[in-house]
């Protein structure tokens, strides 16, 4: 993080330099608090203070203007920077990458920001439209915008592809999104440049009725490697050219997956098995599941912003406390894949006190039910920059 804000020549004041504001702001993500207003309600915890270098943390006003002072570059530089850690440290590869929309509603009136589909109200209205990145090897987010407008959302996937290239030094190899991200010009961007994708096509009346006049032998049998009902449906493949897009595409036409019609995907690779690419493309959800798990612990649709800027930073602290998060439990035993506010109910949440000596500043935790989990962590002693070289350690009752 120190290396991140540098780099992203974040503004300060000298009374509160940009890294304490940053950390501050990290904190109260990262203990579920719902808006940087309630930061009164626990400004006086010594344990926070610390974390963010400062003796208390900033005042709600202090923190709720930080992001008028931040533009986009500045949360893309801090984004720049968890890539390639989270490559350093296992939490994410270059592989492959699942994307999708979701929309963060503003609850006021009189806003200049336009209308989208909020799922949890199951209605278009005002609100943020943000894009997410989603690791899909290690799931974990790796990449947020809330800049998104619906004349640059088509675009998104490639400048998704163009931040990894500058933050890690190589292309994405493959990305998974639905039929709505992008364009068939969007399609043919990214097959230019040799990065291959899985997504979905928009069913039509004449496509269905193209498909049901198919053979019985024109449909072959596959066998996928899940459990369930749905583990031998049938695929028709062809290549297929869509609007926009004037290289061929695979298309796999697929049915007895429970839906009353085929799932059509579109790829450019042609190389791969049809089971493989279908398995491939239903492990897409779990971006929903990590976006579900980001509403819950990080409470990522809290902030009701009629300015996308303000909400852009919130969504980059929420990729990197998801990474904080994934950091943790990925040291402690049985808990590899627990949810984040899981592992904030169990571990994090922890009392104890703090010991601060010149050279290191000590945090006893006190007993509980999951001591011995934690202890079996082995959490590391590390040296903070921000303490002045202190080293922190812990100490388990």
């Amino acid at each position: 993080m120190p290396a991140a804000v540098s780099a992203a020549r974040l503004p300060g004041t000298r009374e509160i330099p940009a890294l304490s504001s940053v950390l501050s702001l990290l904190a109260l993500k990262a203990i579920g608090r719902r808006r940087v207003s309630h930061v009164d309600d626990i400004a006086t915890d010594p344990g926070l203070a610390v974390f963010a270098g400062l003796e208390t943390l900033p005042k709600a006003s202090a923190l709720g203007s930080y992001s008028w002072r931040l533009a986009r570059r500045h949360d893309q530089a801090l984004l720049g920077a968890l890539a390639p850690a989270m490559l350093a440290t296992g939490q994410a590869a270059g592989a492959s990458f699942d994307l999708d929309f979701h929309a963060i509603m503003h609850y006021g009136d009189d806003v200049a920001l336009e209308a989208h589909y909020v799922p949890r109200r199951s209605q278009r209205t005002e609100s943020v439209l943000t894009f997410f990145a989603h690791a899909g090897q290690h799931h974990n987010l790796v990449y947020a915008n809330a800049t998104c407008t619906k004349a640059t959302q088509a675009s998104e996937v490639k400048a998704f592809a163009r931040h990894w290239q500058q933050a890690t030094g190589q292309l994405p190899e493959l990305l998974v999104f639905d039929s709505k991200v992008t364009t068939g010009a969007g399609l043919f961007e990214l097959d230019q440049a040799a990065i291959r994708f899985l997504t979905l096509r928009g069913r039509n009346a004449k496509l269905t009725a193209r498909l049901a006049a198919l053979p019985a032998d024109a449909w072959t049998t596959i066998t996928l490697d899940r459990r369930g009902p749905y583990r031998h449906p049938q695929v028709h493949e062809q290549l297929v050219t869509v609007r926009g897009c004037p290289v061929p595409l695979r298309q796999l036409a697929v049915r007895g997956l429970g839906h009353d019609q085929p799932t059509l995907i579109l790829t450019n690779d042609h190389a791969a098995k049809p089971a493989t690419l279908i398995d491939r493309y239903a492990k897409r959800m779990t971006i929903e599941q990590r976006l579900a798990e980001a509403i819950r612990a990080f409470h990522l649709d809290a902030l009701s912003s009629a300015v996308a800027l303000n909400v852009d930073l919130d969504t980059t602290l929420t990729v990197w406390a998801g990474a904080a998060y994934d950091a943790l439990r990925r040291r402690l035993p049985g808990y590899h894949t627990a949810t984040p506010d899981t592992i904030w109910r169990r571990f994090v949440s922890t009392r104890g006190h703090l010991t601060l000596g010149p050279d290191q500043v000590i945090a006893h935790l006190a007993r509980r039910t999951y001591s011995p989990i934690l202890r079996s962590a082995d959490l590391p002693e590390v040296q903070v920059p921000w303490w002045g070289g202190r080293r922190l350690r812990f100490e388990l009752a």
